[in-house]
């Protein structure tokens, strides 16, 4: 077995590593710790927060990509070979939905096709008739297996509930599991349990009864529409946080600059996002991709699979979306160190010969940190959707490659159907929705908590 390191994995594992770091560091501050605290005293909070954690567990589930290697009976001392497949732990997990890949579209829990097909009966007749799915139960008993599979979420829920109170307690195990179940903790642990259980149930419940059905059905070509929205989650959560990545150290750097040094270099800044504000958001993103496209369509030799072709294409729409976004942050950025350089402790240090880039680091920064934080929430949502968006006008990821965008787009057609096909764009859009709604309840949180003109 071979780890395969594409760049998207390398930039997502280095940045769980640098939150983990910071996470650390935020520990041992008494006043960062309690602002953080007060953001998940809320319980919109709380819930929010184990959504988004667990879209980011199957993010990273598909964020390691391993090559098996080519078994040869008999062969020694040879250079070992590898398949021709890069698969992830989700594709593992998911594998029997890879191979149970049907003939054409099926709705969910369906155990026949969709439409009807010519068929020749045993007397030579020909007639129109719905073939039954190759992969699915035909036994009608969905009520005994959704009762097994729920149970089995309750039990792997209550086991990690259990051990995350025994890691709370410190010793004190049955007084920290009362007080959690009568929600006397100083954070809402129980309305937090409430929601992973649930999630862990959701989760069960589709996962076990995939082995007899197409929960969410199958697409035009048979494949499973379950397989491929979980499979979307990576490409949602990547854009949303590398773009944010990429973009943060330029808005900083350059609304910073800006605001504290003045003259020539505000003026050069100022001209600068200004000029690119004024081209149309889309328009730009549409001519990077297009112009990355045609690279990489020259250098088809630079690529062992249409893996990594596909990753190589999200990192450089990531990139351009980073390189498109920062303007707004850069301009908020600007005006609040315009306010704080004219500050009483930021004229001491100066007065004191206290070197720019000190002041930058010591008093600067650190005063924008709420801005900074609320910005990145925020942002995080809208970048979800303009990936979406992107993929659907065909500017996006590689229609090869697995997202909410690509799955809307081949829905679009299949709308116009008679009967409707509707369970692929139905799938993706509750997907969606849940991430995006999430990710912008918790914004309104941290928004209320960090914003200082929220403060009484």
């Amino acid at each position: 077995m071979s780890i395969v390191l594409l760049w998207t994995d390398i930039m997502v594992w280095a940045l769980v590593i640098s939150l983990l770091i910071w996470g650390w560091v935020v520990s041992r501050s008494v006043q960062i710790k309690k602002q953080w605290h007060t953001i998940f005293k809320s319980s919109i909070a709380m819930v929010s927060a184990m959504v988004l954690l667990f879209y980011l567990f199957f993010a990273l589930l598909d964020s390691i990509h391993l090559r098996f290697p080519i078994h040869s009976a008999g062969v020694q001392n040879q250079k070992v070979q590898y398949e021709g497949d890069i698969v992830s732990p989700l594709d593992l997990i998911f594998s029997h939905n890879i191979e149970s890949t049907e003939r054409t579209y099926s709705a969910p829990f369906s155990t026949h096709e969709y439409a009807k097909s010519i068929v020749v009966d045993e007397n030579g007749v020909t007639k129109q008739a719905y073939l039954p799915l190759k992969y699915v139960s035909q036994s009608d008993d969905l009520v005994l297996k959704s009762f097994a599979a729920l149970v089995v979420g309750l039990i792997i829920s209550c086991f990690l509930i259990v051990l995350h109170i025994f890691w709370r307690a410190g010793g004190h195990f049955m007084e920290r599991f009362r007080q959690t179940w009568q929600g006397k903790t100083h954070l809402p642990w129980r309305t937090a349990y409430l929601t992973i259980t649930l999630l862990i149930m959701t989760f069960t419940w589709l996962y076990m009864l995939s082995f007899h059905y197409h929960v969410l059905g199958t697409d035009k070509v048979g494949g499973d529409v379950l397989y491929q929205s979980f499979k979307s989650i990576r490409t949602g959560v990547l854009i949303g946080v590398l773009t944010t990545l990429i973009m943060l150290p330029v808005a900083i750097l350059l609304g910073v600059s800006a605001g504290l040094f003045g003259g020539w270099v505000d003026d050069m800044i100022q001209y600068l996002y200004t000029t690119l504000s004024s081209i149309p958001g889309v328009l730009l993103i549409a001519a990077g991709v297009l112009v990355m496209q045609v690279m990489i369509d020259t250098h088809p030799h630079w690529f062992e699979t249409t893996l990594e072709r596909s990753d190589l294409r999200l990192l450089f729409l990531i990139m351009i979306l980073g390189i498109t976004s920062w303007t707004g942050l850069c301009r908020m950025l600007r005006a609040e160190t315009l306010k704080i350089s004219q500050m009483e402790f930021v004229t001491a240090a100066k007065a004191f010969g206290v070197g720019k880039f000190t002041i930058i680091r010591r008093h600067i920064v650190p005063n924008l940190m709420h801005i900074i934080l609320i910005s990145v929430v925020l942002d995080f949502s809208g970048l979800v959707l303009a990936e979406a968006v992107l993929s659907y006008v065909g500017v996006g990821v590689d229609p090869t490659m697995y997202s909410w965008g690509n799955m809307i787009n081949q829905a679009r057609l299949e709308m116009a159907r008679d009967p409707m096909v509707w369970w692929s764009l139905f799938s993706a859009f509750v997907f969606m929705f849940i991430l995006v709604l999430a990710a912008n309840l918790l914004s309104d949180r941290v928004q209320t908590v960090l914003d200082p003109r929220n403060r009484v």
